[in-house]
């Protein structure tokens, strides 16, 4: 079921509050879920049912995202402020130390909250911060190009386009190798929430700088990466693999860059198994 939280995170100015809508299911261990930049949280529906079977799931649209609102004025879209208002999340929703996963910048997130020893493991799909200079420009220049075209396009084209598995490809074959799964309202959901993200130029912007360097001793880490992904390339997760030597680095063969519609049980797996601590 959706739901929305309230709570406060320490600015310059004082304390402000943020509000996240999330949907919670399952039973078990919390896992934490976190979408990459421009998408929402349903962009896990396809793995959550599978996940839910084992895990306590959390599944939140990030500030300025979904139906989140954007973080109120004082607090920037950037890593620190983004671990105080996951922590906070967390605490609002009484969760200790979840299990976290997530896709692109979800996936960075994720690992930076495993850096500060506030979760208990980490998935990271395509995690964004492994780039070089040039990868990261060519990746902000395709997601700018999408936001681009998602807000020109009017709804009924977009609604015309996802009946078909072309129209669909059109659409979301960036991001996915297997488009032509995504149903024609998810199709239309994620353009318009694409469309809709107030926080997807703060975001970006503060992204500009961000390269993970830093290892994240003491818990699992798992660093997944599709093999088709054309947004981030999979040679980033050698990368990944450098800098977290003790990781394990796991390929998702046929899967592009949002990998949990390509192969949802292949991801689930991949989820859960880094999950068992």
């Amino acid at each position: 079921m959706s739901a929305t939280v309230s709570f406060k995170v320490p600015s310059a100015q004082g304390p402000r509050a943020v509000t996240l809508s999330y949907a919670r299911v399952g039973s078990g261990e919390p896992l934490l879920l976190l979408h990459g930049i421009g998408h929402h949280r349903q962009a896990w529906d396809p793995v959550i049912h599978l996940l839910a079977a084992e895990r306590d799931v959390i599944a939140v649209d990030l500030p300025g995202f979904g139906v989140s609102p954007a973080l109120p004025d004082g607090l920037r879209h950037d890593l620190p402020t983004m671990n105080a208002t996951l922590g906070a999340l967390c605490e609002a929703l009484e969760i200790e130390r979840p299990h976290v996963a997530g896709n692109s910048l979800g996936g960075l997130l994720a690992l930076e909250l495993g850096r500060e020893k506030l979760v208990r493991s980490v998935t990271a799909l395509s995690p964004a911060g492994f780039w070089t200079q040039a990868e990261r420009r060519y990746a902000f220049t395709v997601l700018r190009t999408m936001r681009g075209l998602a807000r020109r396009m009017s709804p009924e084209l977009v609604e015309r386009l996802s009946r078909t598995a072309a129209g669909r490809t059109a659409l979301t074959g960036t991001i996915y190798a297997r488009p032509a799964r995504r149903s024609p309202e998810a199709v239309v959901a994620e353009a318009r929430a694409l469309a809709q993200a107030v926080g997807f130029e703060d975001t970006l912007r503060a992204g500009t700088n961000v390269q993970f360097t830093d290892d994240v001793p003491g818990i699992p880490v798992t660093v997944a990466w599709g093999t088709k992904d054309r947004l981030l390339i999979p040679r980033q997760g050698v990368r990944a693999k450098r800098i977290i030597p003790r990781a394990r680095l796991v390929r998702l063969p046929g899967c592009g860059h949002v990998p949990m519609s390509d192969d949802p049980a292949l991801v689930a797996r991949v989820i859960l198994d880094g999950s068992r601590c």
